[in-house]
């Protein structure tokens, strides 16, 4: 086992001086959005090279090319616009390099920046929701129940479906939200038809939520797919708004219980291409269909995996040429890169030659702009390359996590980046990389407060072939010849990445306020997680929370060879797949963790839904050692320290039929847990239920292991 860690700059230590005597309340911990340093909130106008920001009451535009600034909109113009009186600006967006799109209670509405008249606006329709706004013929579509519509800024509705049976579901997004799948609504580039999900549920079994508000409480049904059982049917619908008729894409891979993934218009709207994943998330096809009769042309390509194949993105057509696509898998070699490929298929090529995770920002026709972990997991980097493919040019040279927002034609890019002791900057620089303007440089806003020591670390995961980064706060006035508890805060699953070079190393405030309370925090990747390849996430396949643990170990040795922690004050905190990490934790290693607040926890994957839980474990009939090893089922006999379970009664994601689960077998057991149920709240306790939530967490700390 090695250990490396990010040694403390001067710059750190400069802010350490700096900083004052307060301390965080519980309040300030969970709702103190004002502790996070934020950069201005910057939109490209249309696609001229101008960007627009609020500066005092005004919309400023300021070019590009030569930096000149001029007031665009006031808020006196945007209060005459809509006859109103708003003290300040909202988000606003950009319809065309003309209209500015502002959002005001009930409509969405389109003013011209010239004459700062209305040019149009759309109410929302009350008890739509999923509305998407079409720029093409300025039409919103929405639903509203279980049927998709559209409307217009004459007020008149069209029905689009019409379904009476609750099950079918239309306009809404599936699958719930896995596979990049955010919305359920496609309108097409011109504006003639609307794509949309269908799912019919029928075959999905419910599951009863308890409403305590109403007089003698009641049960809310919701669907909710389990492994290895019943799920929806998801198919694609285009509606023709000229001949007012739906069809439907001829889908016949696979079965019924398929999932359409990803889909996307080609750029005259003749053709939509969808990714086709099978039930078992082991082979996908990206195909093609007839837009105007929905009939299947042919498949594109194949991918298939003995383990699992994860879809995240539509293709992307290339503006200057429209008979090739961008494509991003990491099937192929072994990473999220990017290929280009003919429209047909013929031509397959890799254009991103990098063992890392790469994410697309835009493309010119001569080169493609993309984010990537090349340079470590934990920064975000920008890079350029040839459309040809060979060797990329990185254009953000300072080391931290860089957020891009690049012009339509991607002449300059807007980057506003953090590190681990840089709070922010915001920088206008050219395509080639050159830094133009510094447009914002941020301090910290919590610099009254007295803070622990934030490093930036390593440890090798329990196979030796990665390594795994943490970030580790160490207690105010921190003494190393004295003996301090540990907390280790865990979620561990995929798609999560708790530990970025960013401001704060991605600290959540509450593990402040315990390093102020006298506690080392600890939070580590391991593997399992994202942004570091097929391999590193793919390898829990089958067996949730194995490979996972064995690395978080990893980092807990590395602590407790510390002189100054105490080994016999070791305690564990984690919510959903971080409350399954904790139970499996303080049950399979009881000799180290003598403390655990698990939160929302998956105790036995046989109730998790299909989507996701499919994919890492299959089912229960084709993998049953593995569910057998990871059910905590079977280690709630095992417990031996305190253990706190917190619980939204109304959980939709982690239904209460896990945690229930879990407390009735330690009943069973004579073994002794505590449980505390948010009888309101669903996955995550929000607002300031949180505030109690995590003032809970925090006393059951301080109760059994300060």
């Amino acid at each position: 086992m090695v250990s490396t860690s990010i040694a403390q700059s001067s710059n750190s230590r400069e802010l350490d001086k700096q900083r004052g005597n307060k301390l965080l309340t519980m309040r300030e911990a969970i709702l103190g959005y004002n502790l996070y340093p934020r950069t201005k909130y910057v939109a490209w106008k249309g696609s001229e090279n101008i960007i627009t920001y609020r500066e005092g009451n005004d919309i400023v535009g300021e070019d590009a090319r030569t930096a000149k600034k001029s007031i665009i909109m006031s808020l006196e113009d945007l209060n005459k616009a809509l006859g109103a009186n708003y003290r300040g600006w909202g988000r606003f967006t950009w319809f065309d390099q003309n209209t500015i799109m502002v959002e005001i209670p009930g409509k969405t509405v389109a003013i011209d920046i010239n004459s700062k008249k209305i040019k149009f606006s759309i109410a929302k329709v009350k008890k739509g929701d999923n509305f998407q706004l079409c720029k093409a013929n300025k039409l919103m579509a929405f639903t509203k129940g279980n049927n998709l519509y559209y409307v217009g800024p004459d007020g008149q509705i069209v029905e689009v479906t019409s379904e009476k049976d609750k099950n079918i579901v239309s306009g809404q997004s599936i699958s719930r939200n896995e596979f990049g799948i955010d919305r359920g609504i496609f309108w097409s580039p011109d504006g003639e038809k609307l794509g949309f999900y269908r799912k019919d549920e029928t075959d999905v079994k419910s599951f009863p939520l308890l409403d305590i508000t109403t007089r003698t409480g009641s049960t809310k049904n919701i669907k909710y797919p389990m492994i290895g059982m019943g799920t929806e049917h998801v198919s694609f619908g285009v509606y023709n708004l000229n001949s007012k008729k739906t069809v439907f894409l001829n889908v016949t891979d696979f079965d019924d219980e398929r999932y359409i993934t990803n889909v996307a218009w080609s750029p005259k709207a003749d053709f939509i291409y969808a990714q086709i994943l099978n039930r078992g998330q082991n082979e996908m096809h990206l195909n093609k269909y007839n837009a105007e009769t929905g009939a299947f042309i042919k498949t594109i390509l194949i991918e298939k995996n003995n383990k699992f194949i994860e879809p995240q993105n539509p293709i992307v057509f290339l503006k200057k040429d429209p008979s090739k696509f961008i494509y991003r898998t990491n099937n192929r070699d072994g990473y999220f890169n990017l290929y280009l490929v003919s429209k047909d298929g013929a031509s397959i090529k890799r254009i991103t030659k990098v063992d890392a995770d790469v994410a697309m920002i835009g493309e010119d026709g001569s080169y493609i702009y993309y984010t990537s972990a090349e340079v470590s997991p934990i920064q975000n980097q920008l890079f350029r390359c040839s459309l040809r493919g060979g060797k990329a040019k990185r254009l953000t040279m300072a080391e931290g996590w860089h957020n891009i927002t690049i012009s339509a034609d991607c002449s300059y890019f807007i980057d506003s980046y953090s590190s681990l002791n840089v709070p922010g900057v915001l920088n206008l620089a050219s395509s080639k990389g050159k830094i133009i303007n510094q447009m914002q440089k941020l301090k910290s806003p919590d610099i009254d407060y007295n803070y622990g020591e934030i490093s930036l670390g390593s440890v090798k995961s329990a196979d030796g072939k990665y390594d795994n980064y943490y970030r580790l706060i160490k207690p105010i006035n921190f003494d190393p010849s004295k003996k301090y508890p540990l907390i280790l805060y865990v979620y561990g699953g995929p798609h999560s990445q708790l530990v970025k070079d960013n401001y704060q190393a991605e600290m959540r405030h509450w593990e402040m306020l315990m390093a102020q309370k006298g506690y080392v925090v600890f939070v580590m990747d391991n593997r399992g997680t994202l942004n570091r390849g097929a391999a590193y996430e793919n390898c829990i396949h089958r067996e949730c929370g194995q490979k996972e643990m064995a690395d978080q170990m990893e980092g807990i040795k590395m602590l407790m060879s510390k002189p100054w922690i105490d080994k016999d004050r070791i305690g564990v905190h984690g919510w959903s797949y971080g409350g399954f990490m904790t139970i499996s934790l303080i049950t399979n290693y009881p000799q180290v963790f003598k403390v655990g607040v698990a939160g929302g926890p998956v105790i036995d994957w046989k109730w998790y839904e299909v989507m996701y839980g499919e994919r890492y474990m299959d089912t229960e009939k084709e993998n049953p050692e593995g569910f057998k090893k990871v059910s905590l089922i079977n280690k709630a006999k095992d417990l031996k320290g305190k253990l706190l379970i917190c619980q939204g009664l109304i959980d939709n994601t982690v239904v209460c039929e896990h945690s229930l689960s879990f407390i009735r077998e330690c009943i069973k057991n004579n073994i002794p847990v505590d449980y505390f149920i948010y009888p309101c709240a669903e996955h995550n306790v929000r607002g300031v239920d949180r505030i109690h939530l995590m003032q809970k967490v925090t006393d059951y700390f301080e109760d059994y292991l300060k």
